[in-house]
């Protein structure tokens, strides 16, 4: 098969695009035939090393898949069957041909959903969902901050935040994320670049401040989000974007009562050392098809920004790297009969 191979940790330069063995199925897994592969910011992080999946090497990026189930190990008690449209998370290995799965990260996806939207749901939407519903509590008629909200994880939070019946603040950077942030649902956007947003965010919930704050970014962009968020607020620091992790000063937690709130996709997925349980899996297939009936209800729309071919990894992963993204870009491997 043909797979993005990196021989050692660096930048975009260091991968290689070139024929490789066919993982071997194992034990609990399941073996997909990749028809599209999300390209995310996470990405450059890990073939950076600077990821805490840190691969060993030689490795195959990529953890977001859509594509069809091609072999089933034998032991695994599923559902699914050879054929279907699935779309998977894995650890690594997304940018290739064919890809290993743990089968419990696997997940039919409605016909109306194309490979290339599939590419949202293993990480994206669900980091957004969970962190949101189950995390944070968000609830009908509170006020949400999302920050980045042109990128993937950004424009997922706000679908579901609108979703949950929140009032969505959005900041991004520029007219054309602007744009978007508000075609998927911001109630209002902010253009960061223009002065900051605390101000207005305060003018906005009548100088009480956001209930919950959705953060990719991180950097100065938090440590202005703790100045307007509201009293029992609770804030996602969920990526770090921006390129400094900030320090979160403790009196300020202390004296307006905030919850600060940590979300690892990866350990829901059984990624990390530590693992979810079994019962707590199960609570994840359910979400999984709460998040696609919002799909089929027209609540949740697979923003995807473009397509190419596996070939032009490098041409995604810099258009990711430049933050030019709105939504998702996506990688199509090339079908060999």
């Amino acid at each position: 098969m043909r797979a993005v191979i990196g021989h050692s940790f660096g930048g975009i330069d260091e991968l290689v695009y070139d024929e490789t063995t066919p993982p071997a199925i194992e034990a609990g897994t399941i073996r997909i035939s990749v028809r599209a592969a999300g390209v995310s910011f996470a990405n450059l992080l890990f073939i950076a090393g600077k990821h805490q999946n840190r691969p060993s090497i030689p490795f195959v990026p990529g953890t977001e898949i859509g594509g069809v189930v091609s072999e089933i190990a034998p032991d695994v008690r599923t559902d699914l069957k050879i054929g279907d449209r699935v779309c998977a998370g894995l650890p690594s290995g997304g940018f290739a041909e064919e890809a290993i799965v743990d089968a419990a990260n696997v997940f039919r996806i409605p016909d109306s959903l194309s490979f290339e939207g599939s590419t949202l749901f293993p990480t994206i939407y669900a980091t957004a969902y969970a962190g949101l519903k189950w995390r944070a509590n968000l609830q009908s008629g509170e006020t949400l901050l999302v920050h980045g909200a042109a990128g993937a994880s950004g424009l997922a939070a706000v679908e579901v935040g609108r979703a949950l019946g929140a009032t969505v603040i959005a900041t991004a950077g520029g007219e054309r994320k602007i744009e978007a942030a508000k075609r998927f649902g911001a109630d209002h956007a902010i253009d960061y670049r223009t002065g900051g947003f605390r101000d207005r965010v305060l003018e906005i919930t009548s100088g009480r401040g956001a209930d919950v704050v959705f953060d990719p970014v991180g950097g100065d962009i938090f440590d202005e989000s703790l100045r307007c968020v509201a009293p029992l607020g609770r804030l996602i620091p969920m990526g770090f974007a921006a390129g400094r992790i900030p320090e979160i000063p403790a009196n300020i937690v202390l004296v307006k009562n905030l919850t600060v709130i940590g979300l690892y996709w990866g350990f829901y997925m059984a990624w990390g050392k530590t693992k979810a349980d079994v019962a707590l899996r199960e609570k994840v297939r359910i979400l999984y098809g709460e998040m696609f009936d919002l799909f089929e209800a027209g609540k949740l729309r697979a923003p995807v920004d473009g397509s190419l071919p596996l070939a032009d990894f490098a041409t995604a992963m810099r258009r990711v790297e430049s933050r030019e993204v709105v939504g998702k870009i996506v990688l199509i491997p090339e079908q060999r009969t």
